[in-house]
């Protein structure tokens, strides 16, 4: 064999061993970049079963009622460009009644858009939207107030999946049968998008 034929399949050689090791390491690096920014669903610290709160009507409400089931929380509001949500909110409801729970927790925070009483809140939803699903107290969901329900929410800490901080009302969290968090979704995922759906089916 020719010294310039050798010297080719040398540098083939270097080439496919260079091409080989950059291979593995872009991939190592996508797996670990997925790895660490992917919401994880873990064994949280403390249990969203023990949290205490009330129905919109006064009532304790509790949680544990809604072991087996997927829950979603949604902070909501009646006076939001969002609220036209409540129709879906019902329809999903509706629909996987048997595996799903959604809970609507009112809140003023965010623009003042919710002012009204325990019963102008429960009028409203019924009256426009046939609200069936459960509904709460109206509560703070950030701030110094912030209702122990929201802490755990958005606290890996007590949720060890993810934390995150409520942007607008319509905000959503989804808790599955075991109750951990799966994970959360800002106020423009609309209530039936596969994002949320596709854990029920």
């Amino acid at each position: 064999m020719e010294l310039s034929t050798i010297n080719l399949t040398f540098k083939i050689k270097i080439m496919l061993k260079k091409l080989l090791l950059f291979v593995s390491v872009t991939l190592v690096s996508f797996i670990m970049f997925s790895f660490l920014f992917k919401p994880k669903t873990g064994t949280p610290t403390s249990s969203i079963y023990d949290i205490e709160i009330k129905s919109l009507t006064g009532e304790p409400l509790k949680l544990s009622d809604y072991k087996g089931k997927f829950v979603l929380f949604v902070n909501v509001a009646s006076e939001c460009g969002f609220t036209p949500q409540y129709k879906d909110l019902e329809t999903l409801y509706s629909t996987y009644k048997d595996k799903l729970m959604v809970i609507g927790v009112p809140c003023n925070q965010f623009g003042g858009q919710e002012p009204g009483t325990a019963k102008d809140i429960q009028t409203f939803c019924q009256s426009n939207y046939g609200v069936s699903f459960v509904m709460t107290e109206k509560v703070d969901v950030k701030g110094e107030n912030q209702h122990p329900l929201y802490k755990w929410l958005t606290n890996k800490e007590l949720n060890n999946t993810t934390s995150s901080t409520v942007k607008w009302n319509f905000q959503k969290y989804l808790v599955n049968p075991e109750g951990q968090l799966v994970n959360y979704f800002f106020s423009n995922t609309e209530p039936l998008s596969d994002k949320i759906v596709k854990h029920l089916k």
